[in-house]
């Protein structure tokens, strides 16, 4: 076995008198590569902090051996020099910091990270904001590392391709799946079909027995009512041989005792949970919103530039009716450009004029209205109640989340509202712009329900590769400012 690199016993942490972690035991080796998933707010961020030792458990204790690097995905970039050719091997502008893009700062963390060796990384988000290019260059570095890998990624892609251990965080715990995250999940998959063969095992054991007792007490009830129907002289005759015969399967007092036992073996059964179906939802649209136009959308020639720069030259395309179109790049190539330009109908894009846009921008998710996440909905939605709080509760917010006010919500709680009203609201054609960042995979995969149930058309940007590959019906690249048209596939 690989040397012992930081143990964890009795590890509590709290905040207010919310439980975050509680964990009595783990253990990281030398030359481990740890993936932590999770939903938002489950707890991967700290349990970095923890490893690290930024964040102190209220018992317990944490014995490192090893020095540690560290990603952390909140923090802007530090002071620390960027050693060797790393500034050209992640291209970093030579322009100050307070000019770069989010994905130039990422790079640029990623440069000091990779500046000073440490025998182990604690990553968390590192591909927040990298464009394909820059997660190929990361996944390349790290998959040749010889030091133990913590990484905490919503990215799935990222996740098959460097780590061999899952750590789920649910409830505080933490649940060790061997292999990748296509590993993990067809583990987790096994145990939904399992636990649901077991509840349907308990259901129909736990419905034999009820059935039984309820015989029984009928079986009781028919003596006590044939009891009552008798003669004196037959009572007293039939009471005699009762007595005589001593005869318990016929007596009422046997029989309810027996359809009693029969009850409490029910419920002792051991309880067991039905698994939770995916919600299948459907978005119908009005016949007002809808379009007849086989492409909606179209540009010829266009040339798209952005303080002098040239973006895209001399590009042509046809987004077809209801699908899905992809637009991908390198980061700075002009996607962002290229959704605003259709919005804006810029020169050289034509839009069908029964088009309505809705619109979803990065960072663009704060709400100052005081209503209710329902309520909120339900104003701007001509959508049943019935189908809202459906597709509400596929991106989490179920009871009381409900009553939330949503100026009051969280970062990760604003951006799945705002999809929510997105594909509830009355657009035909929507436009997001990086849609899974911020995401964890369970509201990732509802979006990809959503997008797949939606009826109008989708344009949108994301350098998720599972995720393009799940929703993607066309797909475009900009390249050399190009915008070419490709396989879904690649």
């Amino acid at each position: 076995m690989e040397q012992l690199v930081v143990e964890l016993n009795d590890i509590l942490v709290t905040y207010g008198d919310q439980l975050i972690l509680e964990i009595d035991r783990l253990h990281l080796h030398q030359c481990d590569r740890i993936g932590i998933v999770g939903e938002n707010g489950s707890g991967k961020s700290t349990l970095i902090n923890v490893l690290e030792g930024s964040i102190q458990s209220s018992r317990g204790q944490v014995h490192r051996h090893i020095d540690f690097a560290s990603f952390a995905q909140k923090e802007a970039p530090g002071k620390g020099k960027v050693e060797g050719g790393w500034s050209s091997r992640l291209e970093l502008p030579n322009q100050g910091r307070a000019g770069m893009s989010g994905g130039e700062q990422t790079r640029l963390k990623l440069a000091q990270l990779f500046s000073a060796y440490r025998e182990g990384m604690l990553l968390d988000e590192p591909t927040t904001l990298l464009d394909e290019k820059g997660v190929d260059f990361l996944i390349e570095e790290l998959r040749y590392y010889g030091g133990t890998l913590v990484i905490v990624s919503h990215d799935r892609y990222v996740l098959d391709q460097l780590v061999t251990t899952i750590w789920e965080l649910k409830d505080g715990q933490v649940n060790e799946y061997s292999g990748n995250y296509t590993a993990y999940e067809a583990q987790k998959r096994l145990e939904q079909s399992i636990q649901q063969e077991q509840y349907e095992q308990m259901k129909k054991e736990k419905n034999r027995l009820l059935t039984a007792a309820e015989e029984k007490k009928k079986k009781a009830r028919n003596v006590t009512r044939g009891n009552r129907s008798m003669s004196k002289k037959e009572t007293k005759a039939t009471a005699n041989r009762m007595f005589m015969t001593k005869s318990k399967g016929t007596s009422e007092k046997s029989i309810q005792r027996a359809a009693k036992a029969l009850e409490q073996r029910a419920q002792q059964l051991p309880e067991v949970d039905a698994v939770e179906r995916e919600r299948q939802i459907v978005f119908h649209q009005p016949a007002y919103l809808q379009l007849h136009n086989k492409v909606p959308i179209f540009a010829n020639q266009l040339t798209l530039k952005k303080h002098g720069r040239v973006l895209i030259e001399d590009a042509s395309f046809q987004f077809p009716l209801s699908k899905t179109i992809a637009i991908t790049g390198e980061n700075g190539s002009g996607k962002t450009s290229l959704l605003q330009s259709i919005v804006s109908q810029h020169e050289g894009i034509t839009v069908s004029p029964n088009v309505r846009f809705g619109i979803y921008q990065q960072f663009d998710f704060q709400w100052k209205e005081r209503l209710s996440v329902l309520a909120f909905i339900k104003q701007n939605s001509d959508q049943r109640e019935a189908r809202v709080r459906s597709a509400l509760a596929n991106m989490g917010f179920f009871g009381s989340d409900l009553r939330k006010c949503v100026s009051k919500l969280s970062g990760g709680e604003s951006i799945r509202l705002q999809l929510c009203h997105l594909f509830l609201g009355e657009w035909n054609v929507l436009v997001l712009d990086e849609p899974t960042t911020f995401l964890d995979v369970k509201s990732m995969k509802a979006l990809e329900q959503f997008i797949k149930a939606y009826e109008g058309t989708i344009i949108l940007v994301s350098h998720d590769r599972t995720f393009l590959h799940e929703v993607a019906d066309v797909k475009y690249t900009i390249n050399n400012r190009k915008l070419i048209k490709g396989d879904v596939g690649e």
